[in-house]
């Protein structure tokens, strides 16, 4: 096994380009891991370490460029306002040595349908920022996931960042593990509000070969809310609409059994985690708008 180590994105860039089946490492939390346990024997390791580049951020008017290797520590501490969702779910990676190692970059890159990042990520919308030495170009979030594992990424690509729009409304993420810490989420499931938009984002993690969306249950709910004037009013969303809600989303997952849940028990806990999820953002916008209706 080769070591490769740019000293700048061009370098990286070109390494890519001259071993397209070189193995991205910069946090190494999943690499390592498959390297340790004699999954994966990769020809070419490409360290990205170096480069400062992909450890940064920028917050602009409308969106956060997410630098790939920026530590899920960091957005816990200083993007929580800007993307609450993806704060939330980085609370939930592994332990805090991996919490300051690991990026949503290698998760996007290992594309595992278990991976933390992907429910926040699908819910809040963006798009990855990916690049090679024939250029630039932006993949939508909803079509980066394309299997168990793969992602859209062409064989001399480089994740470079993430594009995140600003939270324009609460947003939620909830896990279920086989215990608190160092766990592997038997599924996820993330939800945010878009009330400029009037619109709904989902996303599901582990409970289908990819991270997938509740397309169904999110247009159910938003034409709910906006037919019974509920984004106006702020008054409570009815039980019945919750548990439709929760029916669509457990409807969208295409589970596995395996040691860690079966895959009746992963389709129960997403509805579980959406109504529950849905009761925690409504209730945060019905706080924002009476406080608005106060000042």
């Amino acid at each position: 096994m080769d070591f490769l180590r740019p000293a700048s994105w061009e370098e990286a860039l070109a390494a890519k380009a001259e071993h397209p089946t070189a193995v991205p490492i910069a946090g190494g939390t999943d690499v390592m891991v498959e390297i340790n346990f004699d999954h994966r024997r990769p020809e070419y390791l490409l360290d990205l370490t170096r480069i400062d580049d992909l450890r940064e951020w920028e917050v602009g008017e409308e969106t956060v460029r997410l630098g790939a290797s920026v530590p899920y520590t960091q957005i816990m501490e200083n993007l929580r306002a800007e993307l609450p969702g993806l704060a939330l779910a980085s609370h939930t990676v592994a332990s805090p040595q991996i919490r300051n190692r690991g990026g949503v970059g290698g998760n996007l890159g290992t594309a595992s349908p278990a991976g933390d990042a992907h429910p926040a990520l699908l819910a809040s919308g963006g798009e990855v920022e990916a690049e090679s030495v024939r250029g630039r170009r932006m993949i939508p979030i909803d079509a980066f996931y394309l299997g168990v594992k793969r992602n859209a990424l062409e064989p001399d690509e480089l994740i470079r960042a993430v594009h995140l729009p600003k939270a324009d409304g609460p947003q939620q993420f909830s896990k279920v593990g086989t215990r608190n810490a160092m766990v592997i989420a038997v599924c996820a499931f993330g939800l945010a509000l878009h009330p400029r938009t009037r619109t709904i984002r989902t996303g599901i993690g582990s409970a289908a070969p990819t991270p997938v969306r509740a397309t169904a249950a999110e247009e159910f709910l938003a034409a709910a809310l906006e037919e019974g004037g509920f984004w106006e009013s702020g008054r409570p969303v009815p039980p019945s609409v919750a548990k439709q809600f929760a029916e669509l989303a457990a409807g969208a997952c295409n589970p596995i059994d395996d040691v860690r849940g079966s895959a009746k028990y992963r389709r129960h806990a997403v509805g579980i985690m959406a109504r529950r999820t849905l009761g925690w953002t409504w209730e945060s916008y019905r706080g924002n708008e009476r406080s608005a209706q106060c000042a």
